[in-house]
């Protein structure tokens, strides 16, 4: 896929927002070369607010990865899964209407974004596609937690992952995913979101997980795995957590050439990792099949963070 690319047709999804618990519509509609991703708040009284998919619109990572507009007054929240289904597709330029401030949940994976752009297909662009490739390593370190970037071959992204859990239907699970040799759709894409029962009454407290339920969620308690039909991958855990970081670290605004590992990742981990990337301008450069170049006009030579975290 040496081309740019865009969705074959509109497609749409409604659902509930995991965390703010309200409906919302998004129509996901295919864009002219160049576009890149945006949403677009329809809600917005003064008219269409748009907000692109990019780390210097991030606004909050706490247990998922929110965007805001410019003047901070519309976000868009839980944008991973989506985020990752379109980069498993190769695409490239799309518009995303949605309607409130989150997008919907669905069954807490990628699956049911995917199974609707496998039926629509996608649409190959006149522009040679750019790739953002590592020459040198990228990492970020928050304890014992850490995530990195390092060079790779080819056009691929890699990911490996450890994750530890005190409990026992969780422990310590490892998982590695290779774009190019593994298959999103059957690997990663139906992994979903978890949560532990025993924090549900906090969490809702501080106004998250409002939606939440075992429809959309694996729920987690000192007894077991609170979804009747149980886990969909005996490492059910770390693979979302691979699936997350595929979405965030397409927030570059392009796609990454390297290779992702991390110990105990998270939103806020993989925020820091791209924020730090795309600041280290020295690690990495512009590469599509017309040739290389460095810092390109809507590179972020003029990068700044939103978030202090």
């Amino acid at each position: 896929m040496a081309h740019e690319h865009t969705l074959g047709h509109t497609i749409r999804f409604c659902g509930v927002g995991v965390h703010s618990g309200e409906k919302s519509t998004i129509t996901l509609h295919p864009a002219s070369a160049g576009y890149g991703i945006r949403f677009q708040r329809t809600d917005a009284a003064a008219g269409p607010i748009e907000i692109k998919a990019h780390v210097d619109q991030v606004s909050g990572v706490a247990l998922a990865t929110r965007l805001s507009s410019a003047d901070q007054q519309y976000c868009v929240s839980t944008v991973e899964h989506l985020m990752a289904a379109l980069f498993a597709f190769g695409i490239d330029n799309i518009i995303i209407e949605i309607d409130g401030s989150e997008v919907p949940i669905m069954d807490g994976s990628s699956a049911q974004f995917c199974e609707k752009i496998r039926q629509v297909g996608v649409v190959a662009q006149s522009p040679e596609r750019k790739f953002l490739r590592l020459i040198d390593r990228v990492e970020v370190r928050h304890g014992s937690r850490w995530a990195r970037l390092s060079p790779c071959s080819g056009d691929d992204l890699e990911l490996s992952a450890r994750i530890e859990f005190e409990n026992p239907y969780i422990g310590v699970q490892d998982a590695e995913f290779k774009f190019g040799r593994d298959d999103f759709e059957v690997e990663l894409a139906p992994a979903r979101t978890f949560g532990f029962a025993w924090e549900v009454e906090e969490l809702r407290r501080r106004g998250l997980a409002q939606g939440g339920s075992i429809d959309n969620a694996v729920v987690v308690s000192d007894e077991g795995i609170l979804n009747p039909e149980g886990l969909r991958f005996d490492n059910e855990f770390v693979r979302h957590k691979l699936l997350d970081a595929v979405g965030d670290l397409y927030l570059a605004g392009v796609r990454i050439a390297g290779r992702y590992e991390a110990n105990q990742p998270g939103h806020e981990l993989n925020y820091k990792l791209v924020s730090a990337l795309l600041a280290q301008t020295s690690a990495w450069y512009i590469d599509d099949a017309t040739g290389a170049e460095r810092l390109p006009s809507d590179s972020p030579a003029g990068f700044h963070s939103r978030l202090a975290i």
